[in-house]
């Protein structure tokens, strides 16, 4: 395998984890784990997830933060969602990691609820790790052809797709 695919592999990380991402990281993670190894995928893959985690919180942790009390006035929901968080926000953010529920809900919680930085990069690595290990288990258990990763990769990417063709405007 080429050099540079160690650092391929962590900017796709960080690409597809970084804000709102919509492009998939699994059929990825499950290829390196074939080509690259799983130990070395899951902590790269691991490392940009982590470095993604940094800039978001650095970007909108403080700006989410302020959204969040002007609407906890407004409703009951948020304040709901946040003393449900923070009865575990560690717990929560690792297990997110883990299962392949979106993360961003539980990103916004711990941004509104000003989890520090140091503890949510902590919680993302912590719930990440084992997630990449398994996938980049799978892909060197089965050996998956690429075509067939590939394809998956679309298919994760359809949701996406409709969302932005639903939320771009009709011209006529």
């Amino acid at each position: 395998m080429h050099m540079g695919a160690p650092l391929l592999l962590f900017v796709y990380a960080f690409l597809s984890n970084v804000a709102l991402a919509v492009v998939p990281h699994e059929p990825v993670v499950i290829w390196y784990g074939a080509h690259l190894g799983v130990l070395p995928t899951a902590v790269v893959a691991t490392a940009g997830t982590v470095a993604a985690a940094w800039t978001d919180h650095r970007l909108f942790a403080t700006r989410i933060h302020r959204l969040t009390r002007r609407a906890t006035t407004a409703s009951a929901a948020p304040s709901f969602a946040l003393r449900w968080f923070a009865r575990a926000p560690f717990a929560v953010l690792a297990v997110s990691g883990i299962t392949p529920l979106p993360f961003f809900p539980f990103k916004l919680l711990a941004f509104a609820a000003r989890y520090p930085r140091g503890r949510y990069l902590a919680a993302v690595a912590a719930g990440r790790l084992p997630r990449y290990l398994l996938l980049a288990w799978l892909g060197m258990a089965v050996r998956l052809p690429t075509w067939t990763l590939a394809a998956a990769a679309v298919l994760l990417l359809l949701p996406t797709v409709r969302m932005i063709r639903c939320a771009t405007p009709n011209a006529n």
